[in-house]
């Protein structure tokens, strides 16, 4: 718990969360501007509205996002003696990557937060829709986040191997349009191994975009937790072995 305090306290003066905030605002005010200016009515409420501004941010903005995120947690450890402070602490190898893997999932969480935010919030001052968004948009949302950590345990390696802000961002954009190929291809079951793919798939779950049936099913939500949390282990074991070999600068 030590390593994961340590990790939030070094937020305080983060961009984190700027990019927590502006990036799914930007999704939302996108979908928005695109409807108005399209002059084309939310016929089906809340989920045309949900279609107008998740589909696409989960394609390419989300990943990316994510990305960002990493290159900023690890961006302090690379500043100064910071990373030999780091390798000196009397802390396993695999309790830091757990450590920023957290920070990052945290992260994830409260940028969703902001999107469904938004989107009501749009919803109601800007289309006067009715209610709020069916509960199971709520749902979608925590596999959303179960699908980000993967990308993020991912992203964490790079940026840990990486000084460059910049280098492991490009991955990720990389990596997010090789996930968009494999969903809009249809390819599911690569997209499900694949950390980019399984973001990508997570996000169109109930939309009925590509090879999403539009029901939220427990099958299939079984199947993208169930892909999230085994890939997360495994990158997050091959972080820890990484970082194990690694040595003071």
């Amino acid at each position: 718990m030590g390593s994961v305090r340590a990790e939030f306290l070094k937020l305080k003066r983060s961009l984190s969360w700027a990019v927590v905030v502006l990036l799914p605002l930007m999704a939302v005010t996108t979908g928005v501007v695109n409807t108005v200016v399209s002059d084309q009515q939310l016929g089906n409420g809340w989920h045309t509205l949900w279609l107008r501004v998740v589909v696409f941010y989960g394609l390419f903005p989300l990943a990316l996002g994510v990305a960002a995120l990493a290159s900023l947690v690890w961006r302090v450890e690379h500043r100064g003696g910071n990373w030999n402070a780091l390798m000196g602490r009397p802390v396993s190898s695999a309790q830091v990557v757990i450590a920023k893997l957290a920070v990052l999932a945290a992260l994830a969480a409260a940028m969703q937060t902001v999107l469904l935010a938004g989107l009501v919030v749009a919803g109601k001052l800007v289309f006067a829709l009715p209610g709020i968004p069916p509960a199971r948009y709520l749902l979608v949302s925590v596999v959303i986040v179960l699908a980000c950590l993967p990308v993020a345990a991912l992203q964490s390696g790079l940026s840990m191997l990486m000084r460059s802000f910049a280098a492991p961002v490009a991955v990720a954009l990389l990596g997010a349009v090789g996930g968009v190929l494999l969903v809009v291809t249809r390819v599911e079951g690569v997209a499900m191994v694949v950390p980019y793919g399984l973001l990508g798939r997570a996000t169109q779950l109930g939309t009925g975009m590509f090879v999403d049936s539009g029901a939220v099913t427990t099958g299939v939500v079984a199947a993208l937790v169930a892909a999230a949390l085994g890939l997360t282990a495994a990158v997050v074991a091959g972080t820890a072995t990484v970082l194990d070999r690694l040595d003071i600068r």
